[in-house]
């Protein structure tokens, strides 16, 4: 049974989750602020956090960077309606997808699904160890591990939709790839997200792979086209 962590301050909006959720068959814990989701860690692991921005004390946006830097966790963010530059900071900071409030239920529960279903795969691929690794410019990118190495062998930490990305720049090299193509991809043809949102993970994906973000030779940006990821890849 895959658990689910619910931090937001609203009591109501925790009960009504935690209902829907349980209904739906998973394990659910709440927590009304960061210092409550801190300890509901501490106790056990959980597969995915939900996470409001608008928390007392320590906001949504922190706690998502603080789990990130420390955990392979799931993290869907959950903002005010007309709060895009929270979505997008999100995803800067290592959201693996976001939601606006209101929101109807069943759009949550497809949300959840789509980032579990990507992280249950990862685990079946850890655990039969047979994806192969794909090497370009120097840079290795183990499918089953979920991990990119540079050149000198260092880990380089990724959020999960970030790998998802670069897995899917690095399945299809020399080729264009439009914004829409890449959310189908790295998200699945269900998924709605706004271009934005692909631009801001190319971005950071820039920062950690190219050695001069700013004149991208790795992931070329073509105008009106979208992205095209130069590399040669080899699969080892």
């Amino acid at each position: 049974m895959q658990s689910i962590l619910i931090v937001d301050d609203d009591e109501d909006i925790r009960s009504l989750l935690r209902r829907l959720l349980e209904k739906h068959g998973y394990e659910v814990g709440t927590a009304a602020s960061g210092n409550a989701m801190d300890a509901c860690l501490a106790a056990r692991s959980y597969d995915l956090a939900i996470l409001d921005v608008m928390l007392p004390g320590e906001d949504g946006l922190s706690l998502c960077k603080r789990l990130r830097e420390t955990s392979k966790i799931s993290i869907i963010m959950v903002t005010g309606i007309g709060e895009a530059t929270d979505r997008i900071v999100g995803l800067e900071l290592g959201a693996d997808d976001y939601l606006a409030k209101p929101f109807d239920a069943r759009e949550l529960l497809a949300r959840i699904r789509a980032v579990l279903r990507r992280s249950s795969q990862i685990r079946r691929d850890d655990t039969v160890g047979s994806r192969p690794s794909l090497c370009f410019a120097g840079w290795r990118l183990d499918v089953a591990r979920r991990e990119l190495r540079s050149p000198d062998m260092t880990l380089v930490p990724l959020s999960g939709g970030e790998f998802d990305l670069l897995l899917v720049f690095a399945e299809h090299p020399q080729r264009l790839l439009s914004r829409e193509q890449l959310i189908d991809l790295a998200r699945g043809p269900m998924h709605e997200a706004l271009d934005r949102s692909i631009d801001v993970q190319v971005s950071r994906l820039r920062r950690k792979i190219e050695t001069n973000a700013a004149n991208s030779e790795m992931i070329r940006t073509v105008r009106n086209g979208g992205y095209i990821f130069t590399a040669a890849v080899e699969y080892i």
